[in-house]
């Protein structure tokens, strides 16, 4: 099993080590300091041994950061873990905030703490976010103090040891373009920006570039690592040699100079030595990384990371490999939902499902040649009240069976050589009640029209976000997340710049991949998702128009539960997207199924309504 249900945290011991990290206040010069959820690397996802915000608080969200002052501490998380976040922490410690609607920035700057002196470890904390911690402060007459230790790890004795995840290479026909090229196209693009040398801080980045993947991380398959391309010259790739075997070690030397990540500093600083020019991306790269090169007589040139758009607009390759990894784990769905469909209704809990719907992947992955190498992330599998819960991470002390009448919730995905699938689908347990049928076609409503959109160049998320929640609106509801988020190719499965959402600035171009996924959660009573992965299809010519409008295909296939629809509250163009939808979800699975008793349930599941 690649997930594991066990207990992961535990408030218990949160006090102790909160007063433990007050205790270095002083030596340090601080009276207070600030603990986000990411890492080195600043990614969503963190090996073990940066897992600091879970080992201080006991919350394990993906999001979020505390701020330990003197007599009290606050933790920040936004509305996708208000219920986790309560139940995670010991509130006789903690009090909560809203990361949204108060930033920490906008918290220090309201918190009449004048003179405060805050430290923050600057590997863990990009420029941008600096910067408004730095605004902040100075309206209080207050400080940002940087660390030279990370102020956890100083009192974390059983701290585990980093990841050491094999490094492997991506194959060209499923990257689509050779590395050598991409490497070009940054150097150039630093080049034309007056640059020396371009950072590349997020190791999705450094993977895309050159063309490798990893197992640091389970979910993420990237290496953790960093890379500086020079406008001219031979690239450095700071990753340990204990990750990459001969093969790849061998390809890896033809494309740049391999350094150990301990060498990442000094090659900065002996750049910035001479006075060179060197971009960083501020919302990605760790705001030390400014400071050695300012320090050491360079110029930070703040510009996005030149190879993040680029792998967010997938090439054929990878977006064909995407298709072909959707039409497997659409089987794989298809196989786990007649499997529970068949079960007695209060006879299934929430890790029963999980653990089913993996080895359902594993075992369709057998079949057709492409194996599993991961989940994409932990699965939510919740059921009735804990379908409320946003991001739900189902363990042995929370679990509890699914009872009829109840829905559930199960948002997962897969990570495979060819593409990352990620899918949630809210199902029938039994006779569910009308109010929550009315909520589920009102969430429907909403993924049709992102589904059906027809959309000008320039349009951004944010621009169609509205689309998605315009009939729970009618109804006086919302949902407290975004819309949609990148997605990557056999990478992270939360990728920027693009998004469909409040905050989606990024203009949503050709071959991007994002997830659609309205949906609505009662508080300790029910949730509601549904989720497709969709892609941005080049211009195309509407009938009668006068200008090619871009739109979404979609790439996840798997049926929808009709048994939850109310068809009354449908219009006819949704009814039709809908069994338009289904009647291609059974003609590209059906052959994936031939043989297997799940077949006839999909013929059922796809029946037009």
């Amino acid at each position: 099993m690649f997930q594991n249900f066990e207990v992961l945290s535990s408030p218990d011991q949160a006090a102790g080590r909160v007063e433990r990290l007050r205790k270095g206040f002083a030596a340090a010069g601080i009276n207070a300091v600030a603990v986000p959820r990411s890492d080195e690397y600043l990614g969503e996802y963190v090996p073990a041994c940066a897992e600091r915000l879970a080992w201080l608080t006991g919350y394990t969200g993906s999001a979020g950061s505390v701020l330990v002052l003197e007599g009290k501490a606050h933790i920040f998380v936004d509305g996708r873990y208000t219920n986790q976040v309560r139940a995670q922490t010991d509130p006789n410690v903690f009090d909560y905030q809203d990361s949204v609607a108060t930033p920490l920035a906008s918290f220090l700057e309201s918190s009449g703490l004048a003179g405060l002196r805050l430290g923050i470890d600057p590997w863990t904390w990009p420029s941008s976010e600096v910067s408004r911690l730095e605004t902040a402060l100075k309206a209080i007459d207050g400080q940002l103090v940087f660390l030279t230790h990370n102020p956890v790890d100083a009192i974390w004795e059983d701290q585990p040891q980093p990841p050491l995840g094999t490094a492997t290479l991506q194959p060209i026909e499923l990257a689509g373009q050779l590395a050598s090229e991409k490497l070009a196209m940054i150097a150039e693009t630093a080049a034309r920006a007056g640059a020396g040398a371009v950072v590349l801080a997020d190791p999705s980045s450094v993977a895309w570039s050159f063309n490798i993947r990893g197992e640091d991380l389970p979910s993420t398959p990237h290496p953790l690592s960093r890379a500086i391309i020079p406008a001219a010259g031979r690239p450095l790739l700071f990753i340990d040699k204990r990750k990459t075997g001969t093969e790849a070690e061998a390809y890896l030397t033809q494309l740049a100079d391999l350094e150990p990540p301990s060498g990442f500093d000094d090659a900065l600083v002996a750049m910035s030595r001479l006075g060179a020019s060197i971009m960083v991306d501020p919302a990605v790269a760790p705001h030390a990384v400014s400071m050695l090169i300012e320090q050491s007589g360079g110029t930070v040139l703040n510009a996005p990371d030149p190879a993040r758009l680029p792998r967010a607009c997938k090439n054929k390759a990878e977006i064909a490999g995407s298709a072909s990894v959707h039409r497997q784990d659409g089987a794989a769905m298809v196989r786990f939902l007649a499997w529970l469909d068949n079960q007695k209704p209060g006879s299934v809990d929430e890790i029963s499902a999980a653990s089913r719907l993996e080895e359902f992947r594993r075992t369709t992955d057998e079949a057709m040649q492409m194996p599993l190498k991961a989940l994409s992330f932990d699965s939510i599998s919740g059921g009735g009240p804990n379908a409320a819960i946003i991001h739900y991470r189902v363990n042995t002390k929370t679990n509890r069976r699914i009872e009829p009448g109840e829905m559930l919730l199960i948002d997962s995905g897969g990570q495979y050589v060819s593409g990352t699938t990620d899918i949630t689908r809210t199902i029938a347990v039994g006779d569910v009640p009308s109010e929550q049928k009315r909520f589920f076609t009102l969430v429907l409503k909403g993924m049709i029209a992102i589904s059906m959109l027809r959309f000008p160049e320039g349009t951004r998320g944010l621009d169609i976000d509205p689309f998605a929640r315009i009939a729970l609106w009618k109804a006086g509801a919302d949902f407290a997340h975004g819309t949609g988020h990148g997605v990557g190719s056999y990478l992270s499965v939360h990728e920027g710049p693009q998004s469909i959402s409040r905050r989606g600035s990024q203009a949503l171009l050709p071959g991007m991949i994002l997830s659609n996924e309205p949906g609505y959660y009662r508080d300790g009573a029910f949730g509601i998702r549904i989720e497709n992965l969709v892609v941005v299809h080049e211009p195309q010519a509407i009938g009668g128009g006068e200008k090619p409008m871009l739109g979404f295909e979609t790439l996840t296939l798997c049926p929808i539960d009709k048994r939850l629809i109310l068809k009354d509250l449908l219009d006819p163009a949704e009814l039709e997207w809908l069994n338009t939808y289904h009647a291609r979800v059974r003609e590209e699975l059906s052959p994936l199924l031939s043989g297997d008793p799940a077949l006839d349930w999909l013929e059922a599941a796809t029946a037009p309504l």
